[in-house]
């Protein structure tokens, strides 16, 4: 989008094929950016496993109840980006501003409650899990460091969001993987233990990570602070929205991060199911889930973009424009997801074999990958049908659909498909496919709804 349209808040009316370019040209570096937020996560454990197995077993419990908590603080910060577009789709650029600073408060406070949260319960809570004690008390160590760099990773997406909804995502993208270069030389540096200073493993990789988060909040603050419009987009002048915009982004947020919450709960409890079952049996499960969250980042970063152009158009009055700017994320979603299913169904056998040759884990793995393709498609829709209606001011409803097919559907499935009826992972697969219909249909519904009402 040139400089003038983003100055200007305005949202011409676009034809299909403008329409596709300027979706697709939002939502290719948003996507880079999310991958580059889980190659962050997988550098840190080529590292870490390659120094010690025992290490990466700290790592990897030190980051399961992080990643709860961040992404729920993620969501609850997703007020940013939908208020902002809103401004500049009502024509009031210089008051996105306020927005951003609004955001950046939220992030200070939910950022300190996280860390009292994970640093002062979180190690008692592995204590308490039944977890071998050397292991739990490793991996507390380790999850104090990841929870002091949560603030800061936080001020950034605040940044992030802040960029996608101008238009200017390519910054946060950039941003993002000069963080990954920080974070894969303090790796290098620091993991083996011989740095001269007192940290190695998991503890050190932590470190590592709150290194690159700051080089993360450095760059974006910078990119900001210097924009040739940043005066004229209010970053310096205090919120002139009024309470009205305030208590409509914490709404937004909080519905988000509720979301977040109950899938990241929900899919953490799939793996607790899968490990009640066996090891080779959880190992299958990882595979699948790991692909599965890879291939998540395409509509995850689509979601995105198609939440700017509905929130911009929604801002605007134009109820025409949110229809459009909807149906076509949800085309595009479905392009995407029918190719990455051709994709995992043609070759499953050499994407499983990449995360190991155990011939008994792949004969688990292998069959639970290619059935998983029944359920990516209606995955990708019900994310980008959830920000779509967001972005549009229906917050409550994805929440509770939300809750309903990942809480309500979802666990108790996948428990009585593994376990009882005795289908093991594939079950636990089935289970996930049934909540992402409900849930796709559900949305994507809704918004279809919506569509034939005024704004």
């Amino acid at each position: 989008m040139s400089q003038a349209t983003t100055l200007s808040g305005k949202t011409p009316r676009l034809r299909a094929p403008q329409g596709l370019g300027e979706l697709l040209s939002l939502a290719w570096p948003v996507i880079m950016a999310r991958l580059g937020i889980m190659t962050m996560g997988l550098t840190d454990a080529i590292v870490v496993g390659r120094y010690s197995a025992e290490q990466l077993g700290f790592h990897a419990l030190a980051w399961a109840p992080t990643s709860i908590v961040l992404t729920t603080a993620v969501g609850l910060l997703m007020g940013v980006q939908v208020m902002t577009a809103r401004h500049l789709g009502e024509g009031r650029p210089e008051a996105t501003g306020g927005v951003l600073r609004r955001g950046l408060v939220y992030a200070f406070w939910i950022g300190a409650v996280s860390v009292l949260l994970l640093a002062f319960a979180g190690p008692p809570f592995l204590a308490h899990m039944g977890i071998e004690p050397h292991l739990a008390a490793g991996a507390g160590k380790a999850l104090r460091i990841f929870a002091l760099s949560l603030p800061l990773y936080l001020i950034a997406v605040v940044g992030q969001f802040y960029l996608e909804a101008l238009s200017r995502p390519k910054a946060s993208m950039i941003a993002i993987w000069v963080a990954n270069g920080v974070n894969l030389a303090v790796n290098l540096w620091l993991v083996p233990g011989d740095s001269g200073l007192p940290v190695a493993g998991a503890v050190a990789s932590a470190w590592a990570t709150f290194a690159a988060r700051g080089a993360l909040v450095v760059f974006l603050a910078v990119y900001i602070l210097n924009m040739k419009d940043v005066r004229a987009l209010g970053v310096f002048a205090k919120p002139i929205d009024g309470a009205h915009a305030a208590v409509e982004q914490f709404r937004i947020g909080l519905g988000s991060g509720a979301s977040y919450f109950i899938e990241v709960g929900a899919f953490a409890a799939m793996t607790l199911i899968a490990a009640q079952i066996g090891a080779l049996q959880v190992a299958a499960w990882a595979v699948v889930l790991n692909v599965s969250a890879i291939i998540f980042m395409g509509p995850l970063g689509l979601s995105a973009a198609t939440g700017v152009l509905v929130g911009r158009n929604y801002g605007a009055g134009d109820g025409k424009g949110v229809v459009r700017s909807g149906l076509l994320g949800f085309g595009v979603a479905t392009a995407m997801m029918l190719l990455v299913c051709l994709v995992v169904a043609l070759f499953p056998q050499a994407i499983a074999g990449s995360y190991s040759s155990d011939p008994r884990l792949l004969a688990i793995a292998v069959p639970a990958l290619y059935l998983s393709c029944l359920f990516f498609l209606a995955d990708g829709l019900q994310v980008v049908a959830a920000q779509a209606l967001r972005a549009r001011g229906d917050v409550l409803l994805p929440t509770l659909c939300h809750i309903f097919s990942y809480g309500l559907v979802m666990l108790p499935l996948g428990w009585v498909f593994a376990h009882p009826m005795g289908l093991g992972v594939n079950g636990i697969v089935w289970a996930v496919i049934v909540a992402s219909l409900v849930s796709g249909g559900l949305l994507v519904g809704r918004f279809l709804l919506l569509a034939r009402r005024p704004l």
